[in-house]
């Protein structure tokens, strides 16, 4: 489970007037696991969330765009299928859906 940034911030403020895990996890309802995992992930970086990229570069695109002009009413599989034997490229529907989007 993943706590808000509040209930993060008063784990800590807890752990850092002495209290220990047993005793900050009762005074705020949570479960142990939970107050130890935010009190041992204090100092870690925040976590990137997604991959933030598209797998095909912009020459592949211009190329998927051309075959949705030429076919557009080619399925997913089709096109993914195409880039695979075509473009030598694989690629999931979902990264195709997201990039066709």
């Amino acid at each position: 489970m993943t706590y808000g940034p509040a209930l993060r911030q008063r784990i800590l403020a807890l752990y850092d007037q002495g209290l220990k895990t047993k005793e900050v996890a009762e005074r705020l309802l949570i479960s142990k696991a939970g107050a130890r995992r935010v009190k041992q992930r204090r100092n870690d970086p925040p976590r990137k969330v997604g991959g933030g990229h598209f797998k095909l570069d912009e020459q592949a695109q211009r190329t998927l765009a051309g075959w949705v002009e030429q076919m557009p009413d080619a399925t997913l599989n089709e096109l993914q299928k195409r880039i695979e034997t075509e473009l030598k490229i694989a690629i999931s529907i979902g990264a195709l859906w997201n990039t066709l989007r």
